[in-house]
């Protein structure tokens, strides 16, 4: 199932893709809206969701506004360093558990708005990540049912403020700047892809230009093994996030430099997943 969320006339819309490759959905003001996706992952009811927009109207793209898939993440947690030559640009050891850091939904736009590159700094960088979304709570899960508490995975376009980020051993204010980050444009849930999402090919491009290309069959932690590993101390709920790392060829690693500047387009592309495409403006 392949969901997408959406704006219409002022109203929030969920559209699911059908055999024939066209958007179906409804917006909350007509009758048998089944709700956001907050929602329906929090009440585990994405299949009698994807059944009713199955019967819905065909969405034309050109009138609507693709929305965040998710509003209101109870937790974005954020794996710092998860591939082996990511750390080595960086500079940093190969770490031996995950390096977590948090995000927060109210900083994230949508795939297709606009990213700001703040006036205070000139280092804003692109992250192209996979996003594992938890679907089923659950606390010191084993590494064998992690999977099972996979409900789906988005995309996500970790922008970071360098020279803020790397001011200090924490990273939370350089990973925060309001309209800094991306996710979407959709959520695919795990059935639609390899086990884990396993051996997909992940590329972020600026202007074109391919800056990452990677596999997540390089993730140091696949998604079962963050999932154990996080859940170990708290307990992961519906609708979480963990995003899931960025392989090499940021911006700030490069030699010269190539830091996002308005009037560039962003785009990661997710192998099965899709497309998530931003442009810069100006603070």
């Amino acid at each position: 199932m392949r969901f997408m969320a959406f704006e219409k006339d002022g109203k929030r819309g969920l559209a699911i893709e059908s055999a024939d490759g066209r958007l179906r959905g409804m917006t909350e003001s007509e009758a048998g809206w089944p709700g956001d996706l907050d929602d329906l992952v929090r009440a585990g009811t994405l299949r009698e969701a994807a059944d009713r927009l199955q019967t819905a109207g065909v969405i034309d793209p050109d009138a609507m506004t693709i929305a965040l898939p998710f509003r209101r993440a109870g937790k974005l947690l954020c794996v710092g360093l998860n591939y082996a030559d990511h750390a080595a640009e960086s500079e940093m050891e190969v770490p031996s558990f995950p390096t977590v850091f948090v995000r927060f939904n109210s900083n994230l736009v949508p795939h297709g708005a606009k990213l700001v590159k703040p006036g205070v700094s000139d280092q804003f960088d692109f992250e192209g990540e996979l996003v594992a979304v938890i679907g089923k709570a659950g606390r010191a899960i084993s590494k064998e049912n992690a999977l099972d508490h996979v409900a789906g995975y988005t995309i996500f376009n970790d922008g970071s403020i360098r020279d803020f980020q790397l001011r200090t051993n924490q990273w939370t204010i350089g990973k925060n700047f309001d309209n800094t980050g991306a996710l979407g444009p959709c959520f695919v849930t795990a059935d639609e892809l390899p086990a884990g999402a396993a051996g997909l090919r992940l590329t972020t491009r600026v202007n074109g230009a391919v800056m990452q290309d990677a596999t997540t069959e390089s993730l140091i932690f696949p998604v079962a093994e963050l999932v154990s590993h996080l859940s170990v101390g708290m307990s992961l709920e519906p609708g979480d996030l963990i995003a899931t790392g960025t392989p090499s060829g940021v911006g700030f690693a490069r030699d010269p430099k190539v830091f996002l500047k308005p009037g560039d387009r962003c785009e990661i592309e997710v192998e099965k997943v899709g497309v998530l495409r931003n442009d810069v403006v100006a603070a």
